[in-house]
């Protein structure tokens, strides 16, 4: 006896799922027959235990680190142009100020326009031999008649009285011991021969081997290589002048000797 469904004969049985797992040993929906690998990313490493798949390992970035190279060169680049551009500056400010603060700011220079200014006064010319309180003198009543100082280099003492009308003129002095070694005079004497407005002679009696003078002004030193000569020299000549850049130092007395030369013609006064 045949049982007949609605449909007709052929017809099969509709199926309702139950939400139930598929029983042991069937494949899941979504994998293939005969796969191990159970359903999710496809790809993915399988962790231990059966837990899905592991998350993949970001690459470990290698810092290479700073290119020092050129940083140090371009900071000392910048620190040499700095100093140059500094000192510019510096050597500019210099130039620029007077001169009677330049020769203040030489280490050792005695002043003797600030510290005794009476010491330089005098009322006219005065013949034969004369006393100073400084010793070499650097100022004061003098002789009509002054030491020529054409970068003139004496050999042998000079009469202070032609020498100090000189430094009226603007000149600068410079005196030595006569047991100073040979070499330290002529070191001396390449720093005036030449030189219009300096001259230089032994003294007797100096406490310093090496003394410069200009009108007012007084420096002590022990050897010719000291640097402070020429910046006295270069500060002070000329501008310690009492009368002036065109006071004359040539047609002056050439003659050595301490006592002072009364000339048959005395030079124009000045």
């Amino acid at each position: 006896m045949s049982i007949s469904t609605p449909g007709g004969p052929e017809r099969r049985p509709t199926v309702v799922s139950t939400g139930k797992k598929p029983a042991a040993g069937r494949p899941a929906s979504g994998a293939k027959a005969g796969s191990d690998k159970p359903a999710g990313k496809p790809g993915g490493t399988p962790r231990a235990g059966g837990k899905g798949p592991r998350k993949p390992v970001a690459p470990v970035k290698v810092s290479q680190g700073q290119a020092w190279g050129p940083i140090a060169l371009f900071v000392a680049v910048g620190v040499l142009a700095a100093g140059i551009i500094g000192y510019g500056s510096w050597a500019a400010f210099q130039g620029s100020k007077p001169w009677d603060k330049k020769a203040n700011a030489i280490d050792g220079i005695t002043n003797i326009r600030k510290s005794d200014p009476e010491s330089l006064k005098y009322e006219a010319h005065k013949p034969g031999p004369l006393t100073y309180k400084y010793s070499p003198p650097v100022g004061g009543v003098h002789n009509a008649a002054w030491q020529n100082c054409m970068g003139d280099v004496y050999d042998a003492p000079i009469a202070s009285e032609h020498a100090v009308h000189s430094l009226e003129h603007g000149a600068v002095w410079i005196t030595y011991r006569p047991d100073l070694p040979k070499g330290q005079v002529e070191k001396l004497a390449g720093k005036v021969r030449g030189v219009e407005k300096t001259l230089m002679s032994p003294y007797e009696g100096l406490d310093k081997p090496i003394s410069l003078q200009a009108w007012g002004y007084q420096l002590k030193v022990d050897n010719a290589d000291d640097k402070r000569i020429d910046e006295f020299i270069k500060d002070l000549r000329v501008n310690a002048s009492v009368e002036g850049p065109t006071a004359l130092c040539n047609q002056g007395v050439t003659a050595t000797g301490t006592t002072p030369h009364e000339l048959q013609q005395q030079p124009p006064t000045q």
